[in-house]
C-alpha cells in the first residue's frame, strides 16, 4: 500500500471520527425547533472537532424548509395508545438492567420455540437521514441557550455547518448500514423481541425516536429498545434440569434490557406459546 493510499484512509478514519464525537455531542444538547433564520450567536464547538470545520467559510444563510414528518395514523393492534396511561418511561440514558429468562417444556415444543426466538437481536428501523441532517444543520448553527442566558459567540460558519451536518448524515448512514447487515439473515441472538413480537412495518418506517413508535415498544414489549447482550446461560440450565421432570429439557437465556424488564412482550410470548413454562427474574447482584 503507497503513502498516498494511507494519507486518505488515515485522513478518512480522522474524519468520520470527528463526525461521531461531534453527533455524541449534539445528542447532549437540548432540542428546539429551528428558526426561520439563523442568528450569529451559539455556543463554543468541541474542541476535538473544531480543527475539521474551521476551514470552512461562510455563505448565505439557506433557508430550506424541514420537510414533515409522515402523516400515516393507522397503528395496529388495536386504537392509539392513550399519552397519559401509556407514556414511554424512557430514560435519556438507559440503565441496562440484567435479567435471566427460564423456559422449559417438551424437547420439540422447545425447539419450535427456540427456532422462533432465533434473529439478528436488532429492530430495523428506518431513519429519514435527509431530516435528521437538517435538524443538525439547525443545531449546529442555532444551539439552544440555558433559559435567561445570553448565547456565547457563534464560532462555526453556516458553510462549516452545513459540511458537517453532510459528515454527520454519512457517518450515521453508515452506521445504520451496517446494524441492518445481518437483518433478516443473521440467527445469531437467541432471543429476538422483534422476531417473537415483531415490531410493525409502518412504525418501523417512523424511525426510533417517533412518539408513535415509542408508544407501541411500551405498550407491546413494556421497554422502549432491542434487548442488549443476550446470551445462552448454560449454567442456569444446569441448575434447571435437576428439577425439571423426566422429558423435559430446559433453555436459559440471559440478557440486558433498557430501564425495565420487558414484561410486556414476556406476557404476549406466554400466551403464543401455553405449552412452555416461563420464569423471568432480574439479577441485582455485582457479577
Amino acid at each position: 500500500m503507497s503513502r498516498r493510499t494511507k494519507s486518505r484512509q488515515t485522513a478518512a478514519m480522522e474524519a468520520a471520527q470527528a463526525a461521531e464525537t461531534l453527533l455524541a455531542w449534539l445528542h447532549t444538547q437540548p432540542q428546539t425547533a429551528a428558526p426561520d433564520r439563523p442568528t450569529d450567536e451559539g455556543p463554543a464547538m468541541p474542541p476535538d472537532v473544531r480543527a475539521t470545520i474551521e476551514q470552512a467559510g461562510t455563505e448565505p444563510a439557506p433557508n430550506t424548509p424541514v420537510p414533515p414528518k409522515p402523516t400515516d395514523t393507522a397503528i395496529p393492534d388495536g386504537p392509539a395508545p392513550d399519552p397519559d396511561r401509556h407514556a414511554p418511561q424512557r430514560l435519556p440514558h438507559p440503565d441496562w438492567l440484567l435479567h435471566r429468562l427460564c423456559v422449559s417444556g417438551s424437547p420439540a415444543d422447545l425447539a419450535a420455540f427456540r427456532a422462533a426466538a432465533e434473529g439478528a437481536g436488532t429492530i430495523p428501523w428506518e431513519l429519514d437521514l435527509e431530516r435528521m441532517e437538517e435538524d443538525w444543520f439547525h443545531l449546529l448553527i442555532v444551539p439552544p441557550a440555558p433559559a435567561g442566558a445570553p448565547a456565547p459567540p457563534r464560532r462555526l460558519s453556516l458553510a462549516g455547518a452545513r459540511i458537517l451536518a453532510g459528515q454527520l448524515r454519512e457517518a450515521v448512514a453508515q452506521r445504520h448500514a451496517l446494524a441492518m447487515t445481518p437483518v433478516g439473515r443473521s440467527r445469531a441472538c437467541p432471543f429476538d423481541l422483534h422476531a417473537l413480537v415483531p415490531v410493525p412495518a409502518i412504525l418501523l418506517q417512523r424511525g426510533p425516536d417517533d412518539p408513535a413508535a415509542l408508544a407501541w415498544l411500551w405498550q407491546h414489549w413494556g421497554t422502549t429498545a432491542a434487548l442488549r447482550h443476550v446470551a445462552i446461560d448454560t449454567e442456569a440450565e444446569t441448575a434447571m434440569r435437576r428439577s425439571l421432570a423426566p422429558g423435559e429439557a430446559p433453555f436459559a437465556v440471559s440478557f440486558r434490557s433498557a430501564d425495565w424488564t420487558p414484561w410486556r412482550a414476556l406476557a404476549r410470548i406466554a400466551a403464543d406459546w401455553p405449552s412452555l413454562r416461563f420464569e423471568t427474574r432480574p439479577i441485582y447482584e455485582v457479577p
